[in-house]
């Protein structure tokens, strides 16, 4: 057998051997239940062995895995016999009959026995009909031509109206027989095995493969979940195309070469050149792209899309907004890309309710407008309909119907009119261009945009809430600081009303008027801060170490005129924190301001500064007239809640907000009649810095 021996045969059955084998093992993930299918895995997985063997022979040169081979081949071509008896056996849709009749069975058996003993007489060497050979060629080829019987007895058994799920893998079945048939003839007539045909073998039954698959994936009461991408479809397609465009020029050129003399090889050099110039054209061309997928969704599949795809894909195009599109410019390409549109634009409505051009891909820049209630935008919002502006050109449908503005007929490059609608609000509308090659818009194409626009909608809802909700919190921080900014300015002026007041009694007395001037010179400063911090709309910047025994003594400085006067407890340690200057200065002065309210000319007002472990300790107590529990609990640290006919609330509130902002904690006790005790505890500097470089360093 030396003579069939060949590198073809080789890569032929090795190719056949990895096709079936993988198919296979595709049908039995695939399989429910069900004789039929398990029929045609047995016999996949069965050809991919016998192609197997066959690719060891031909590998090897060993005589007993050709002997083997034929064995397998008598059992692929009985599980082939068994999946059509299958098939015969279901019910004809026209009865409830059985279309098998009765005499298949036997026969079925007494070919596959007679196949078998002549693959046994080869292997033997018994000579039952000339030579082993022949016998066992003759054999194969009455096997061969039963099976064109029987698979032609259940074509004619198939409804004409059922053959289109069938029609595929009859034809495979039937290019296996007519294959088989022609090459045990020849080797009958010539008592050889043709190393040819028994070489392209393989080839010849892998290329059947798909066509039974077709057919696995048309008839789903074989309990196959069996279906083919339209991605891997549209990309085959374009490759198999690729690929014989480049086989008819390698043979032109080739031809020409031979009987072109000398300019033979220069013509096929520059049909060479030209032909993958022009096929690189065809490659990176978006209209051949999608006048190939159109062409694919029309006559290989019952729906156009594959939803699942279409949905997934329209998701990730508006989740990846930011990376190189911007929201607009993504919703834009997620819909032209459905119906195969080079762009558009997309008009929002603006806080105005006017509809303008938000975004665009490959539009121009039309500064047009639409009012939210002109009748366009009423008419989207109430029929939800996409607008097909080639019909209204077209005049298959009326202008009357559809309450068109002026600035549609101007642009004649639009096409599609999709409305955005998100919880009975029109957010906007996207304008679609001409597409790239000629699109069917039915019913299918228009809930399919219909959706894609609904789940644009949301995402822009989306992000204009989240704007609206931005710019919200803008002007409430905006409004909070200006509130503190307004009670400091109370403060101040509460400080030159008692420097007014006290002036008529000490205009004389020349350390009042040093202190006066001292006074004023720090109220135009505070009140200079607060102006450039109102200014600016930003609290402070970035935080630094204060030493708060000068802070302290500075604010018992501006306390100096008011009776009781604040007293400093000598012997304060020199300690500071991590804060804002002004911002520390401030609310610790709140602290005094409100003992010094709350305590009578004959009270004290007391200021300590301690240290205990990483924290410094501000304590200020007073004799004054004190506050409840209830008070402190409930009401102290609340904005807006005062106990003073002339407080606005906001500064007890200020200080506790801005003690836990610096990390630290305050505490109160308080008596009605008895007095206050605050107690600040900030974290100091040195261990501030430290915990932020540890922190930073983890």
């Amino acid at each position: 057998m030396e003579f069939i021996l060949s590198q073809v045969s080789v890569w032929s059955y090795a190719f056949a051997t990895l096709v079936h084998a993988v198919f296979g093992l595709y049908l039995v993930v695939a399989w429910r239940k069900g004789a039929r299918g398990g029929f045609l895995i047995v016999a996949t997985l069965v050809s991919a062995l016998w192609a197997g063997a066959s690719w060891a022979f031909s590998a090897t040169g060993w005589i007993w895995l050709f002997q083997l081979a034929c064995l397998l081949d008598v059992l692929r071509l009985g599980a082939w016999f068994g999946f059509l008896l299958a098939l015969l056996s279901q019910p004809s849709q026209d009865s409830s009959e059985n279309a098998l009749p009765g005499w298949p069975r036997p026969w079925v058996l007494g070919v596959i026995t007679l196949s078998a003993a002549g693959v046994l007489c080869l292997s033997v060497g018994i000579p039952v009909y000339g030579t082993p050979l022949r016998t066992w060629a003759a054999t194969s080829l009455f096997s061969s031509v039963f099976g064109l019987v029987l698979l032609e007895l259940f074509y004619r058994s198939v409804p004409e109206r059922s053959r289109w799920g069938i029609k595929p893998v009859a034809l495979a079945l039937g290019g296996l027989f007519a294959f088989d048939v022609y090459l045990y003839a020849d080797t009958l007539l010539f008592s050889r095995l043709h190393p040819v045909i028994w070489s392209v073998r393989g080839f010849a039954h892998t290329l059947t493969i798909p066509l039974v698959a077709v057919s696995a994936s048309r008839n789903p009461e074989w309990t196959f979940r069996v279906s083919v991408s339209r991605h891997v479809v549209f990309h085959s397609t374009a490759l198999a195309g690729s690929g014989l465009y480049l086989l008819t020029l390698a043979g032109a050129g080739y031809y020409m070469r031979y009987f072109g003399g000398e300019w033979g090889e220069a013509l096929q050099l520059a049909l060479t050149f030209g032909g993958a110039l022009l096929l690189s054209v065809i490659a990176f061309s978006g209209a051949f792209r999608a006048r190939l997928r159109v062409l694919l969704a029309k006559h290989f599949f019952a729906y156009r899309y594959d939803y699942r795809k279409e949905w997934l894909g329209v998701t990730q195009a508006l989740s990846m907004a930011g990376d190189g599109l911007s929201l607009g410019e993504s919703v834009v390409k997620a819909l032209a890309d459905l119906v195969e549109s080079p762009g558009g634009g997309v008009w929002l409505r603006d806080a105005n309710g006017e509809y303008s051009q938000q975004a665009r891909l490959n539009m121009p820049h039309y500064a047009l407008q639409e009012h939210e209630n002109s009748e366009f935008a009423r008419y989207l919002l109430e029929r939800e309909w996409v607008v097909n502006l080639a019909e209204l050109r077209g005049a298959l449908v009326s202008p009357s119907e559809f309450p068109l503005p002026e600035w549609v007929s101007e642009l004649s490059d639009m096409w599609l009119i999709v409305p955005l609608i998100s919880s009975g609000v029109l957010v906007g509308f996207v304008v679609l261009l001409t597409p790239r090659t000629p699109v069917d818009v039915n019913w299918e194409v228009l809930d399919l945009l219909k959706m894609a626009g609904r789940q644009a909608a949301s995402y822009f809802a989306r992000m204009q809430a989240a704007e609206a909700l931005l710019e919200a919190r803008k002007f409430d921080a905006f409004n909070r600081m200006s509130a503190f900014v307004v009670h400091d300015l109370k403060n101040l002026v509460a400080q030159l009303s008692l420097m007014l007041r006290n002036a008529e009694r000490h205009k004389d007395n020349p350390e009042f008027q040093a202190d006066m001037l001292d006074t004023i010179r720090h109220v135009e400063e505070r009140m200079r801060g607060l102006m450039a911090q109102l200014m600016e709309k930003t609290p402070i910047n970035q935080r630094k170490p204060v030493h708060l025994k000068p802070l302290i003594e500075r604010i018992v400085q501006s306390k100096r005129m008011f009776n009781p006067c604040p007293v400093f407890v000598a012997g304060a340690p020199d300690i500071s924190v991590l804060a804002h200057s002004e911002r520390l200065e401030r609310i610790l002065g709140h602290i005094v301001q409100n003992a010094l309210d709350a305590t009578s000319e004959h009270g004290s007002v007391v200021i300590e500064l301690s240290q205990e472990r990483n924290q410094a300790c501000v304590t200020v107590r007073d004799t004054g007239s004190g506050m409840s529990s209830a008070f402190v609990r409930e009401q102290l640290f609340k904005a807006f809640q005062t106990t003073k006919a002339s407080g606005m609330g906001i500064g007890a509130y200020e200080v506790q907000q801005y003690v836990h902002e610096l990390g630290g904690s305050l505490s109160v006790q308080s008596e009605v009649g008895s007095g206050t005790c605050f107690d600040v505890r900030l974290p100091i500097a040195d261990y501030s810095r430290n915990a932020g470089n540890e922190a930073v360093a983890n």
